[in-house]
């Protein structure tokens, strides 16, 4: 049961949004950004990253990000884990929820986690086997869903391979990533069809980049195919670091109101949403300053 709302909104801002900054972001903002977003209205907030700081220096701070924010009722506060000590962490930490990726193109994985796609399905087993153990909700990120920078269109067959492997994994929930935003509805429509003959649309989220000005006709598509989640990032920040153009991941704001102009129920208010993205727009000028 949704409630009050018919879609789930995923803030990935503070994650996917803030690792792809060049200069440190503080762990004062970013604990702040955390707080004015809990208030928002939102479900399902990603804080951060639990990776070698070597690889993403940008969520060094991953610890004391999680342990220090004001946690709401109600909401869910995940972290990405891509191995065992980043398991270990979150959990030592109190992650509500975490996360795994892998790529449906094999050019990405090698560049993003030096392994083959199969090879990073085997390192997740044991991440995992300790989720099940500590009964942690475990999410599934595909990255470069219809397109990647290095190999060009991706075929949807290939990435439902990588979608229900993670799924048999114990992934709740496979979040489809147009990580480079090159998709167009009709390249939405065909992905979504092909994963709906082997699972439910309840299975997958949409994870769309804003790169090409396409992000908000592919989640119109994404509604249209049943999809009920779908992932924004609060001012439109992020992108992914291993993929050239992946910048502007699709803003919070915006989707709220196209939705809200639909008489689409999300249950978060805009108001605080667009106060939340002029906080952390400035505070990234002040930044970059």
């Amino acid at each position: 049961m949704m409630g009050d709302r018919d879609v789930i909104i995923y803030e990935v801002g503070p994650r996917d949004g803030l690792q792809n900054e060049a200069k440190f972001v503080s762990t004062d903002i970013k604990i702040d950004l955390i707080n004015m977003l809990s208030r928002t209205g939102l479900r399902k907030i990603e804080v951060t990253s639990f990776v070698s700081p070597k690889w993403v220096p940008q969520m060094a701070d991953n610890a004391d990000v999680m342990t220090s924010i004001d946690r709401v009722s109600g909401v869910t506060y995940a972290a990405l884990t891509p191995n065992v000590k980043g398991i270990e962490a979150a959990i030592k930490a109190s992650a509500d929820e975490v996360a795994i990726f892998a790529a449906a193109s094999e050019s990405l994985s090698q560049r993003n986690i030096n392994c083959s796609i199969k090879e990073s399905i085997e390192r997740f087993k044991p991440v995992m086997e300790m989720a099940a153990e500590h009964k942690l909700p475990v999410r599934g990120y595909v990255s470069c869903v219809t397109h990647c920078p290095y190999a060009g269109e991706i075929a949807a067959k290939d990435v439902v391979k990588v979608s229900e492997e993670l799924l048999n994994l114990g992934c709740y929930q496979i979040s489809l990533g147009d990580t480079i935003g090159k998709a167009q509805p009709k390249d939405i429509e065909k992905l979504l069809i092909a994963h709906k003959a082997v699972m439910s649309s309840n299975d997958l989220a949409l994870h769309c980049h804003d790169t090409y000005s396409n992000a908000l006709n592919n989640i119109k598509e994404g509604l249209e195919q049943g999809i009920r989640t779908f992932d924004s990032s609060v001012a439109g920040l992020g992108g992914c670091p291993y993929a050239e153009g992946a910048s502007g991941n699709v803003a919070t704001e915006v989707v709220l109101k196209m939705l809200g102009e639909m008489g689409i129920r999300t249950g978060i208010n805009l108001e605080k949403i667009i106060e939340t993205a002029n906080f952390i727009s400035k505070a990234l000028t002040r930044i970059q300053d």
